[in-house]
């Protein structure tokens, strides 16, 4: 390059070749000195040339398109090599000839770092603080969360979905105080201006860098044919420019300096416009560009065709800004829709059987060929971007940039001018979902920020962009409406089954707009737009009666369709949400306008769907859709104006004649949920439950049901009351059943279907006339009420309470308006109840729970009612009610409903209290009456219930003059053409009506020949009596109301002229024969009340008007507002209420009251009737007395369940247990649980104990040091295994194993620490025949879950406990007869002499029984229960030693284990604690018949070193070439168990005791070396004079001084304390050894030897454990083995040394035995020391001690990489009992099948694993081939769990949890008290 310099560049035809990085950088700086003279022309073109050679964009295409032909044909130019070469180039060059990181650093240093900007993708981690948010958008990623202030916050960590960028630093978006301390400095004014040269190269070659990117992806694009998808080609493009996009992105990471000179690169028009024209000579750029022009094409951008909806053009031109800017912005849009490709791909999925609507037209807007007319870098590249699918690469580069302000407003106005081609592209999508999160991961950025989603509604036409994309959207998913007039309709809907609903396509746009809207600025734009909402509400009205339900009247339907879930989704999402946002602007008087403007269009829209589904006055039958969007919306903007606005409601409220049919919808949706309730859509299947739930659960109610029946109510407030009381009947479907007569004929409803629909209407009658949501009550009343009716149904937790309250929704919030008040009305209602722990393990969550006030004061069965999803909560709140009352004393009995006063009505609303003072509801509540009272079919307590409910709401609602009382009383007589004279119920109550004319069946009782006694005769026939019958018929009072409204009758619509006949409406055909009769009935409201309080008491006269004794109540009546009681209760209320309101019912009702009342009637019930009657009753009886039952039955079971389950209190064992040793004088005797016969078990037909044989390590657990062991959640804190028990032992066993013979070092040490084998039974016994045939069955049982038959498993017949072998009873007796008494006087010796000959008996094999095949059987259990490694110990493999060392290791594991189970001693005493559950004694007898089997060869048995002098010592050690290992060097625990299990059984007590005091002089011995080695030179010679002084006296044999001496002289003979001794010093840090600490010392050493001699005893020969103080311990366990002589009571103070009983002279035998040790000192003289056994003080077990705060463990765990495959892991994992970091389920660390989790498990636990998920904060349990979720340790503020962390609040250790957890692993309960276990099949 050198001969360039000066001159124009030398053009060069060869591209440089790879030539030396020093060459480049040469080049390099050459170039950037060229460049920085004034005139730097020269430079610049020898620039380009450079840069025209080495990003030629020919080369890497090739390949790409060739794909591999041209890669196979020779490298396809240059290779992979090509590109890394134009990268290192480019790096050289920006950094001028310097190194490219200097170059980084440099650049970095000039970072005014204001803004964090940190872009993340899914599945990151980060916080969101909603006290420091301004948008309910913000996040913060962890660092910035942790460098900043949040303490007392409301903040949570969350998952992130779409991917996102830390807001750190950006005011706009969060508040200053909640920056990070990196980012709270304004810093840009302390950072020093950019050197002028430092980026001079870079602005001349990223220019040349972006083109040739945009190049690669303008080659690499092909519009992809019809049907073949092209994703593979498009991924291989993106494949090859992944090194490009990183550089980029990296260049992006220097900082605010190199930003800005991409911004400028990217958005300069010029650069673009000279490099992309196209226009050059070079070929290349050329194609370049016309696949350029193609791609557009092809995305129907340069020609678009257009169209509008039909209804849309005449507006269009009127509008502001829509016809110019908002279709330029969007029209193009839609240009494919037409087109055949998208037609295709539609007719292959067949979209069921209903054909689309296009909407037709054709406008063709030249403006929009503007559209996309790319100008700068920037927008070409989004345009690729788009095309591409949005590659996360590409994304994260673009967002990047963000912290970069002219580029964030150059980008969003990009992005907008996009939006239309983004739709399209996104509908097209293979992958929408995918898709969709990109799309959001950058729209939210741009968006959330108010003052630039201003900026970009004014400039870019946001708003209508946005409006019109939505709609093009829909449009092309419309299908013609089926709802009233199929044929006829004109509207049209959107298809809910079509993929653009169903898998929520529309999602980004949609939450792009919403996001938009909650920016006032930007809303009110939209509101203040005639325009715009004429376009929305068009939008709306797509979704107006949607998803439309037919009810299946014959079949039931075949195929459930699941499309409500996509319905109920798109109107929350599309039309709720974007109203919510539009709402929360709409707060003040000033905002008036608003809401004029959106009811205006609103109505409009309703107008033209009212005519386009060509709708009168009557809802089709049968048809109900859930969805009325535009109603809602009406409703929730008039509920606004009222209560925010102040504006007048009739100003805004539309005539009558709209009115009745705003109504019409929502009233068919309630009658459909009562139809839905009563069953009467079985045949369509689930699906129409489940949208019946759905429209009143939590998340949809308010913007459902809540706002229906707020339109209802308006709707009653304003229209004739007669009109809405009989619609409403009429709608339910009841209006046959409310007749005077006992049978009727329903035409259109099934007789048992009348009751609930009953219920139903008079249910939606009270809600309607009691609901104050939208009526009056303020914002905290509502959150008070809603909280009270969850609390009421069930107790709840503090997240699922958050959850069940419908937000009032700000759009994407997430929080509930002021959740401090949520915090302050909860702690107002409710206690808190701590997470609590049952028996039965099952862990409680913090849960709330109701004060006793609150439901004393304000339980609402309404709000209750409207709120249920299911309605046994119903029930469960009354249940709850009623419990209260009893426990607190307020009523006994089965109080009804409480009755509660109400929120006083706004003004507006005052008209709804008509509906309680109209003729029609007095007519129909005084029916219901009459029918209750004279028990006709079909009547319920709820329907009398509700019917007082109303008439108490009545008189609490009474207009308040009251005229009737001058009024004489013979004016009842005048109208006598009506039932009631007034519309006042107060005057109507004591109104008596006489006689009725009613329509019955020709079968009804009533038409009767004979006239009915109760009558004169003459009164059914004299017509004058029939003027006074009343008529009345609801339906054709309806007709005449709406007649009347609609031909506007101005005047007449109140004076209401009664039809007679009723026959008219009925169904034409289905008429059934129907017959006048006249009923006399002579009663009044209030008579038919006193009648009813009679029939409710069961007593004549019960009722006695209480101010007859107490004036005072007239007076001063105290009406609770709130009252407890049943129907009798409620019955005097209201009679009460009755009189106070007016003396002339004052009066009626003490003349009622003064006649003695007859005999109720007798029931005019025929007998089939009767019986009918009955039925029902007895049925109602029989379901309370099985409820009872099982109720008993439960609860019994429980606490039975309870019991057994406990591990911890045997006392309360109810179990059939082994026979205690008391009453032993004969065998025992065992019960059968399977077959139920008890007996002794025999040879023949033995018994066998239910056992679950699990390995276990949790012994290996044990640690010499009480310090806990943290789990590490630094790096700093790791954890070492060498100090546990279970290493310890491993290296002393390989260590003997160095130096002596393999068969006697097998005998020194006991091993099973780790993968031992724990034996644990239940306690129940079984044949072991019957125990086959039931494995046999469970074998046959297709149905188990759990476990696993083939491995043996099963569960115990009678408790359930989970099992996998049974152990067989020895026959005879459980305990040796002979106790404690018959202490025999053989001596010291005879005793070793006869067990010396006992051990020399060989073990007869025994003969083959059914019992000894069980016990090789269930040997073979024990065996195959641990893992080979753990069994073979032995040199040679497979040796006998082996089996015999394993055989006694099981009986010292179980030993050891209930040591620990007893808390480490044994100074609790008392039985065993398993108590009748322990099955040591029959495991010992299955072991020693085995271990009998192999004879020890009795010159190596070492009961013979114990207790004789050997002859020759040296001779014997010579002889062999490993010595056996020297007695002091053995385990005398191991020892106590080989002597034992090696005689015959059952052994007697006095040889037990005489191996015992044998054993314990050796160990004393040993305690002695272990002491001699621990203490210094002088202090040893010093312990060995004063020895030798003592050795003379009587008891020397029994003083350790003495003996202490012997020791130390003995070993001193070898070079045991000769080397190391120095060193040996430091180690031990020098006690002054006092006697008092040597005395100590050497019980400590000697007590877990006693321990295990006492509990096998205990075992052995029963008897139960003393108890005692920790310092008694060591006498109290030696006096009960029997070592302390019990006359020893002296007064000189206790040496442990007394205990001593020497079998061969102390002086003669200790010689012996320390001369094993110095022959083998003077061969390896260093290990002497250590194998000396030391004493053994283990801790208990215990699981590692986890931090407070569950972030720390979080934070550190979950990017941790994996040591195995040095991965993060999806899922980590972290072991709680050793620490190890393992990947869940990862299939990078599988080995032979078996993942990380279940290896770990089986080395560290030997099959048992407790790991603790990070990423969920469960802990999980491995057991073997199963698993369980435990649950978990870590708990909320609130006493929660948060599995999976979905709620991200923070999590503190919930100590009594983790103990439990512990306690079960200790104890090896884990299968009994977790229930939910399944198999892991080796994949976790």
């Amino acid at each position: 390059m050198a001969a360039a310099v000066g001159g124009p560049p030398a053009p060069q035809s060869e591209p440089p070749r790879p030539e030396l990085g020093r060459d480049k950088a040469a080049t390099a700086a050459h170039l950037k000195a060229a460049l920085s003279r004034p005139d730097n022309r020269a430079g610049a073109e020898e620039l380009q040339a450079l840069l025209e050679r080495v990003l030629s964009a020919e080369r890497p295409l090739a390949r790409a398109e060739g794909g591999g032909e041209a890669a196979g044909g020779g490298g396809g130019g240059g290779g992979p090599g090509a590109e890394e070469e134009a990268l290192e180039w480019c790096k050289c060059l920006l950094a001028g000839g310097g190194g490219y990181d200097e170059f980084c650093a440099a650049v970095r240093a000039y970072d005014p770092a204001a803004l964090c900007g940190l872009v993340w993708t899914a599945n990151f981690v980060a916080y969101r603080c909603r006290t420091c948010g301004i948008s309910p958008c913000m996040s913060l990623c962890a660092e910035c969360f942790h460098q900043g202030d949040h303490t007392g916050h409301d903040f949570n960590m969350f998952r992130s979905q779409a991917g996102g960028a830390c807001d750190c630093g950006d005011s706009n978006v969060m508040r200053e105080s909640g920056f990070c301390k990196r980012h709270q400095i304004k810093s840009s004014s302390n950072i020093p201006c950019v050197p002028k040269d430092l980026l001079m190269m870079s602005e001349f070659v990223l220019p040349r860098f972006i083109f040739c990117l945009i190049q690669y992806l303008r080659e690499g694009y092909n519009e992809p044919a019809v049907d073949v998808p092209s994703e593979k080609d498009l991924h291989k493009v993106l494949q090859l420019l992944g090194p490009q996009i990183s550089f980029l992105e990296d260049l992006t990471k220097m900082g605010g300096a190199m930003r800005s000179v991409l911004t400028q690169v990217l958005t300069n028009q010029q650069n673009y416009k000279d490099l992309s024209s196209g226009l050059g000579e070079n070929a290349c750029a050329k194609k370049s560009h016309e696949k350029y022009l193609i791609a557009l094409k092809g995305s129907g951008l340069a020609f678009p065709e257009d169209k509008l909806t039909c209804g849309m053009q005449d507006q269009a031109a009127g509008t502001s800004s829509l016809a110019v800017a908002g279709f330029a912005g969007a029209t193009g849009t839609s240009g494919q829709v037409d087109s055949s490709d998208e037609e295709d791909q539609d007719g292959g999925q067949g979209v069921g059987k209903r054909k689309r609507v296009k909407l037709s037209s054709s406008v063709k807007d030249q403006s929009i060929m503007d559209v996309l007319k790319h100008k700068s870098f920037l927008e070409e590249l989004l345009f690729w971007t788009i095309k591409y699918e949005f590659p996360q690469k590409m994304v994260t580069f673009l967002l990047n940039m963000l912290p970069d302000q002219d580029y964030k407003i150059a980008f969003t106005k990009t992005f907008v001018q996009h939006y239309a081609f983004i739709m399209k592209t996104l509908k097209k999508s293979h992958e929408s979902d995918t898709m969709s999160n990109r799309i959001v991961h950058i729209s939210v950025q741009l968006f959330s920020n108010e003052e630039l989603a201003r900026q970009v509604t004014e400039e870019c036409q946001l708003l209508d962009i946005m409006v019109t994309v939505l709609l093009y959207m829909m449009e092309s998913c419309l299908i013609k409406s089926e709802l009233q007039d199929e044929e006829n309709s004109l509207h049209v809907v959107v298809n809910c089954g079509e993929a653009l609903l169903k898998n929520n396509t529309y999602w980004p746009l949609v939450s792009d707009f919403i996001n938009i809207l909650s920016h006032q600025s930007v809303a009110k734009k939209f509101l203040e737009d005639h325009g715009l909402l004429v376009t929305w509400m068009n939008f709306v009205s797509f979704f107006q009666g949607m998803n439309l339900n037919k009810r299946e009247l014959n079949e039931h339907v075949e195929f459930e369709s699941q499309t409500y879930y996509a319905a109920f989704a798109a109107e929350l999402e599309a039309c709720a949400q974007p109203m919510w946002g539009l709402l929360s602007h709409c707060k003040i008087r000033e905002t008036q306008e608003y809401t004029r403007n959106v009811v205006r269009y609103c109505l409009e829209a309703l107008q033209d769907w009212f005519d386009a589904i060509n709708f009168v006055d009557e809802p089709a039958p049968n048809q109900v859709t859930f969805h009325l969007p535009l109603h809602r919306y009406y409703a929730m903007f008039l509920s606004k104006a009222v209560k925010c606005q102040e504006l007048d409601l009739d100003s805004i409220l539309p005539d009558q004649e709209m009115l009745m049919k705003l109504m019409i919808h929502p009233l068919q949706i309630q009658a459909s949920l009562s139809e839905i309730h009563s069953n009467m859509w079985v045949r369509n299947g689930l699906q129409i439950k489940g949208q019946a739930m759905t429209y009143v659960q939590s998340h949809f109610c308010n913007s459902m049901i809540d706002p229906d029946i707020y339109l209802l109510q308006v709707c009653a407030s304003r229209l004739d009351p007669d009109y809405f009381i009989s619609s409403v009947f009429e709608r339910f479907k009841v209006v046959d059943l409310l007749t005077m007569a006992s049978q009727h004929q329903n035409t259109i409803l099934d007789s048992e279907h009348e009751r609930s629909m009953l219920e139903g209407a008079l249910t939606f009658l009270v809600i309607l006339l009691s609901l104050r949501l939208h009526l009056g009550m303020t914002d905290d009343e509502i959150l008070r009420a809603e909280m009270v009716a969850q609390l009421c149904m069930n107790d709840r937790t503090h997240s699922s309470l958050l959850d069940l309250i419908p937000e009032n929704p700000n759009p994407k919030s997430g929080i509930i308006p002021g959740s401090y008040s949520f915090e302050s009305v909860l702690s107002a209602v409710a206690d808190f109840k701590a997470p609590v722990f049952e028996p039965g393990g099952s862990m409680q969550q913090g849960m709330y729970t109701p004060k006793a006030e609150v439901w004393d004061k304000e339980f609402d069965p309404v709000m209750v009612i409207l709120r249920t999803v299911y309605r046994r909560d119903v029930q469960s709140a009354m249940d709850r009610y009623t419990a209260f009352l009893k426990q607190s004393g307020k009523f006994p009995g089965n109080p009804w409903p409480p009755y509660k006063k109400r929120t006083p009505l706004h003004p507006s609303y005052k008209g709804l209290m008509r509906l309680l003072h109209c003729k029609t509801l007095h007519i129909v509540l005084f029916t219901l009456l009459y029918k209750i009272l004279m028990d006709h079919q079909n009547l319920s307590e709820h329907v009398l219930c509700m019917v007082l409910y109303l008439i108490e709401l009545g008189l609490e609602n009474s207009p308040e003059e009251e005229p009737d009382e001058e009024e004489p009383v013979g004016g009842q007589e005048r109208c006598h053409d009506s039932w009631f004279p007034g519309s006042n119920l107060v005057s109507n109550m004591r109104h008596f009506i006489n006689y009725v004319r009613v329509r019955v069946p020709e079968t009804a009782p009533e038409v009767k020949r004979e006239p009915p006694a109760s009558t004169s005769s003459d009164s059914f026939a004299s017509t004058q009596n029939s003027g006074t019958a009343q008529v009345f018929s609801l339906v054709a009072e309806r007709r005449k109301k709406f007649q009347e409204i609609i031909n506007r009758n101005s005047g007449e619509a109140n004076q209401v002229v009664r039809p007679k006949t009723s026959n008219k409406w009925s169904a034409p055909g289905s008429t059934p024969q129907l017959t006048t009769a006249i009923l006399e009935i002579k009663e009044s409201i209030l008579s038919l009340l006193i009648k009813l309080h009679h029939k409710l008491s069961g007593k004549q006269n019960s009722y006695y008007p209480p101010w007859l004794d107490d004036l005072e109540i007239l007076i001063q009546p105290e009406i609770p507002k709130y009252c407890h009681g049943d129907g009798m209760t409620a019955v005097e209320r209201i009679l009460l209420k009755a009189a106070l309101q007016s003396r002339l019912n004052k009066r009626i009702i003490e003349e009622i009251c003064r006649k003695v009342t007859p005999p109720v009637p007798p029931k005019k019930t025929s007998s089939t009737e009767k019986k009918t009657l009955d039925k029902e009753e007895r049925r109602q009886k029989a379901r309370e007395r099985q409820q009872k039952l099982l109720a008993e039955f439960a609860s019994r079971q429980k606490s039975f369940m309870e019991t057994a389950m406990d591990v911890d209190s045997p006392e309360t064992d109810i179990a059939m247990e082994i026979v205690t040793p008391e009453q032993q004088v004969s065998e025992a005797v065992y019960d059968c649980v399977i077959c139920g016969q008890s007996g002794p078990s025999s040879e023949e037909r033995p018994t066998g104990l239910v056992v679950l044989l699990q390995a276990s390590s949790v012994l290996g657990q044990c640690r010499n040091t009480t310090e806990p062991k943290k789990l590490p959640t630094t790096e700093e804190e790791q954890i070492y295994p060498w100090d546990t028990c279970a290493a310890v032992h491993d290296v002393r066993l390989s260590l003997l194993q160095r130096f002596f013979k393999d068969s006697s070092c097998l005998q020194a040490v006991s091993i099973g620490w780790e993968g031992g084998v724990y034996v644990q039974t239940c306690g129940h016994t079984l044949h072991i025949d019957c125990h086959k045939s039931y494995m046999e069955s469970l074998r046959n049982d297709q149905v188990l879950q759990g476990f696993s038959v083939e491995k043996g498993e099963f569960t115990c017949p009678l408790c359930r406990q989970f099992a996998n072998s049974v152990l067989p009873c020895y026959p005879g007796n459980n305990v040796e007869n002979s106790l404690w008494q018959c202490h025999s006087n053989k001596s010291m010796q005879e005793l070793i002499k006869e067990v010396e000959e006992l051990q020399e008996q060989l073990g007869i094999f025994p003969s083959e029984t059914n019992l000894s095949k069980e016990m090789e059987s269930v040997m073979k259990d024990i065996k195959s229960t641990t893992q080979k490694k753990y069994t073979d110990y032995s040199k040679t493999p497979g040796s006998p030693d082996n089996d015999f060392l394993f055989m006694y290791s099981v009986a010292r594991t179980n030993l050891e284990l209930e040591l620990i189970h007893r808390g480490g001693n044994l100074c609790s005493g008392g039985a065993s604690t398993a108590g009748k559950r322990s099955c040591l004694n029959q495991l010992f007898h299955v072991l020693a018949m085995h271990m009998r089997l192999y004879s020890i060869d009795s010159a190596y048995n070492p009961w013979k070193k114990l207790t004789q002098l050997m002859q020759d010592m040296n001779s014997q050690l010579c002889n062999e070439e490993q010595p056996e290992v020297p007695v002091l060097y053995r385990d005398v625990s191991s020892l106590l168990l080989i002597q034992i299990l090696t005689m015959p059984q059952p052994l007697h007590k006095e040889h037990f005791t005489c191996i015992v005091k044998v054993l314990f002089t050796l160990l004393y011995t040993q305690a002695l070396a272990a002491l001699s080695v621990k203490c210094s030179e002088e202090d040893r010679l010093a312990w060995k004079d004063l020895g030798t002084l003592k050795k003379n006296t009587c008891s020397a044999e029994k003083s350790w001084e003495v003996l202490l001496s012997l020791v130390i002289s003995e070993l001193s003979k070898g070079k045991l304390y000769l080397e190391g001794e120095t060193e040996e010093l430091g180690m031990v840090n020098p006690i002054a050894w006092s006697p008092d600490s040597i005395e100590r010392y050497l019980q400590q050493f000697c007590l877990p030897f006693l321990r295990i001699a006492s509990l096998l005893q205990h075992h052995l020969f029963g008897g139960d454990l003393p108890s005692c103080q920790e310092e008694e311990e060591f006498t109290v366990l030696a006096s009960c083995l029997g070592l302390l002589p019990s006359f020893s009571q002296t007064t000189h103070p206790f040496t442990s040394a007394s205990c001593l009983d020497w079998p061969v002279p102390a002086f003669d035998i200790i010689p012996q035995w320390c001369f094993e040790v110095t022959s083998f000192s003077e061969r390896h003289a260093e290990q002497v020391k250590v194998l000396l056994i030391q004493e053994s003080k283990w801790d208990l077990p215990h699981l590692l001690q986890l931090p407070e705060n569950y972030n720390t463990i979080f934070q550190y765990y979950h990017r941790k990489t994996c040591s195995v495959c040095t991965k993060v892991p999806k899922d980590p994992a972290v072991c709680l009992v050793c620490g190890t970091f393992v990947c869940l389920k990862g299939l990078c660390c599988k080995q032979q099948s078996y993942c990380e989790c279940v290896l770990h498990s089986q080395n560290c636990g030997a099959g048992t694993g407790i790991f603790l998920l990070i990423n969920a904060s469960v802990i999980i349990i491995i057991r073997g081939h199963r698993f369980c979720l435990w649950g978990s340790v870590y708990l909320d503020a609130h006493g929660e769990e948060d599995r999976d962390l979905r709620r991200g609040k923070p999590l503190y250790i919930c100590k009594e949890r983790y103990k439990v957890l512990e306690q079960q692993w200790v104890s090896h309960t884990f299968d009994h008290i977790n229930k939910r276990w399944g198999p892991h099949y080796n994949g976790l």
